[in-house]
């Protein structure tokens, strides 16, 4: 069966899995003994296999298979959470990251068998109990494997090792039931291991499975005839569980029964028979939101696939008035686009009109209510799309923790990173973008930035350096600032390198203010670093920073305190396709300003202007604000004659204040920014063009290239 058109919630899901798996072993490492986590961790290590099988990524397969098995191991006792563990299983994730981009790229895994890491998961596991999860426990007794495979007397004939004994007695005692199903799934259906798995989930809901036969690496392989079994722990009636695995479809028969102690203990085997009559329930056509068409059952195993295991601990489920229901959908970015795009056009023909009945002389309160209706109805649609389209910035933040962790061991400092603001949203296409600057900050901040514990200690400061990662909302913008309690910036050593290299001369030097120098180290091939290594020193980095920020119309800049550590601070606008702006008029030309960047206007009188240096400022409210004549930076001829007030528009540039003189102002409107491409890519001052509602290009000015 072709399951290619699954490929992107394949990858989808895969990097959410690989995303928690990181997550929670990172808490693992600070908690080994905490068991939530671990169980966390067995069951997205448990999910990955069961997508990868279902997609036919075997080397992808057998690699989350062993980790399964490993934690398995942990779940039960019979293995510590060590410190090499943790190692091993960081090395798993990368692989299985490997294989997740070869997949993306080319739809195959690739060839790589990483051997060598599934022989160091043997290692550990040769350590612990013998048995492991399902799977091993079957290879370790093939007399035993042989005697019940052939499941004669279904879950009567299953026999437990010592781990599951213990588990499924300690139940009883504690009240709980314990029962042993047998599935028969009908001899018409096509994907036996499809609906073994639907089975799994729907008894999971109100039980947990304790031990399978055949083992749930063999079901997922399909490696079983038309029937398996299963013994659960479970809080609900035996009939309860047997109507749930009945309702999935082409399941021919479920059949049940209670263990009891003795059933569990006594001898090699539980008894022939339960001690309970076996309960049969008729078999009922499965209610219509139950039924699945055959073509999605890949995509939902993969989703769905429950985690099976040998000796799993019966953790108790929190009762639930009613099913949680998924409140999201995924989206396909190119469907938003393409909504973003006739909302656009929906705005612009909404401008027309405005323009259309203002030109016509066209007063009638009908119309103009109409066109405030329709004005309405786009801004709320905008709105809604634009909402849409904001995702939390969690999603690329999540993996750094990792990262610092592991530059932590691979540069011998000692580390520690913050984070805060996760839930702060931003439009999906920055987000998207935005993780390679970050990641490019946090590596300066942990190889640049913080001394070793040894000189830490010198100075006074924790052993333990601090990097700081936050994240916030101011107005239309997100700001993202990382931070650290390092050495600081070095002004005169920046200085002297970039003498060194030619791109400055002395007399350039001795001139230049402190923020100037620093802002030198945005300069392709420039670094500071002695030593090339592969954390540092080859002079990318910053450079990617500011031009991937600058495509984002964005800014980035940087503060420091030589001894006391650096900041560095990313503002980013919310969105990129749908602004409201200020529309001005310099000379003929119309022209757009981000009222998201706009403080205030003023009108000034031509007296209040003072020169500072040769160059043109007003006072304003005890602020000393420099003037920004538009029509000489873009060689337009005024309108305005030299002794006419002074429109100004003040705007705003991080802690920067400067005031743009324009000659007439238009009034606000909601705009649709269209990208002028590689057309006037040189031109920093312009960030995009619209179109008006007569038909007119408005140029849209970037005020924080004015600044």
């Amino acid at each position: 069966m072709d399951v290619s058109q699954y490929l992107e919630i394949f990858l989808d899901e895969t990097n959410e899995h690989l995303q928690n798996l990181n997550t929670q072993i990172l808490s693992l490492e600070q908690d080994p003994e905490n068991m939530d986590t671990i169980n966390e961790i067995f069951r997205a290590a448990h999910s990955l296999k069961g997508m990868a099988g279902t997609m036919g990524y075997k080397r992808m397969q057998t690699l989350t298979h062993d980790m399964e098995n490993v934690f398995s191991e942990v779940r039960n006792g019979t293995i510590k959470v060590k410190a090499d563990m943790i190692d091993v299983l960081f090395q798993c994730l990368d692989a299985l990251e490997e294989y997740n981009t070869n997949i993306r790229e080319s739809s195959d895994e690739g060839t790589n068998d990483n051997n060598a890491l599934i022989k160091r998961l043997n290692d550990i596991m040769t350590g612990g109990f013998g048995s492991g999860s399902n799977a091993p426990a079957a290879e370790s007794a093939p007399a035993q494997k042989a005697e019940t495979s052939s499941l004669q007397g279904g879950f009567a004939g299953i026999r437990f090792n010592e781990s599951q004994r213990n588990v499924l007695s300690e139940a009883i005692k504690m009240g709980k039931n314990v029962y042993g199903l047998t599935v028969k799934v009908q001899e018409s259906c096509i994907l036996k291991a499809a609906r073994a798995f639907l089975v799994f989930k729907a008894v999971e809901d109100t039980s947990e499975i304790i031990v399978s036969e055949p083992s749930s690496q063999d079901i997922e392989d399909e490696k079983f005839e038309l029937q398996f079994s299963l013994v659960i722990v479970s809080e609900a009636e035996l009939n309860e569980v047997l109507a749930a695995a009945k309702a999935v479809s082409e399941i021919e028969d479920v059949t049940g029964g209670v263990l009891k102690l003795e059933d569990v203990t006594g001898g090699e085997a539980p008894a022939e028979t339960p001690q309970e009559p076996v309960v049969e329930v008729p078999v009922q056509e499965p209610a219509a939101p139950a039924e699945a068409p055959v073509a999605a059952v890949p995509a939902e195993a993969a989703k769905t696939a429950a985690p099976v295991a040998a000796a799993a601990p019966a953790a108790k489920k929190p009762g639930t008035n009613k099913p949680v229901v998924n409140r999201t959908v995924r989206v396909d970015i190119e469907k938003l686009d393409t909504l973003m795009n006739l909302v656009s056009e929906l705005i612009i023909a909404k401008n027309s009109l405005v323009s259309a009945s203002a030109m016509s002389g066209n007063s009638s309160q009908a119309v103009n209510e109409q066109i405030e209706y329709l004005e309405s109805v786009t801004t709320s649609l905008h709105e809604s799309v634009m909402k849409v389209r904001m995702v939390p910035i969690e999603s690329t933040v999540n993996k750094f923790p990792r990262m610092v962790r592991d530059l932590q061991k691979k540069l011998g400092k000692k580390m520690e990173l913050y984070m805060s603001g996760e839930e702060t949203e931003l439009d999906r296409t920055v987000v998207d973008q935005i993780g390679d600057p970050l990641m490019h900050l946090l590596r300066n901040s942990a190889d640049h930035g913080l001394e070793s514990a040894a000189v830490r200690k010198e100075r006074g400061k924790p052993e333990v350096g601090s990097i700081f990662l936050d994240a916030y909302q101011d107005g239309n913008n997100v700001v993202i600032e990382v931070r650290d309690d390092g050495n600081g910036i070095d002004v005169k050593s920046v200085k002297n390198k970039a003498i060194e290299k030619g791109i400055i001369t002395p007399e350039q030097g001795e001139a230049m203010s402190e923020k100037e120098i620093i802002n030198l180290l945005f300069n392709a091939g420039f670094s500071t670093a002695k030593v090339v290594s592969d954390v540092s020193g080859r002079g990318v980095g910053l450079d990617v920073v500011k031009s991937m920020i600058e495509s984002l119309s964005g800014e980035v800049e940087v503060k420091s305190k030589l001894g006391e550590g650096s900041t560095w601070t990313i503002r980013l606008p919310l969105t990129l396709a749908i602004i409201q702006a200020l529309m001005v008029e310099i000379g003929d030309e119309k022209y757009a300003i981000a009222l998201g960047s706009i403080q205030t206007i003023e009108d000034i009188l031509p007296s209040d202007v003072k020169l500072v240096q040769a160059k043109e400022v007003i006072q304003l409210r005890d602020l000393v604000i420099p003037l920004i004549r538009l029509n000489e930076i873009l060689d337009i001829p005024s309108k305005k004659q030299p002794g006419d007030n002074l429109v100004v528009v003040v705007v705003k540039k991080g802690d920067k204040l400067a005031g743009l003189v324009v000659d007439e102002l238009i009034g606000q409107q909601e705009i649709v920014i269209k990208s002028l491409g590689k057309y006037i890519s040189k031109c920093k001052i312009i960030s995009g063009a619209t179109v008006l509602g007569d038909g007119e290009v408005a140029l849209i000015l970037d005020a924080n290239a004015l600044i």
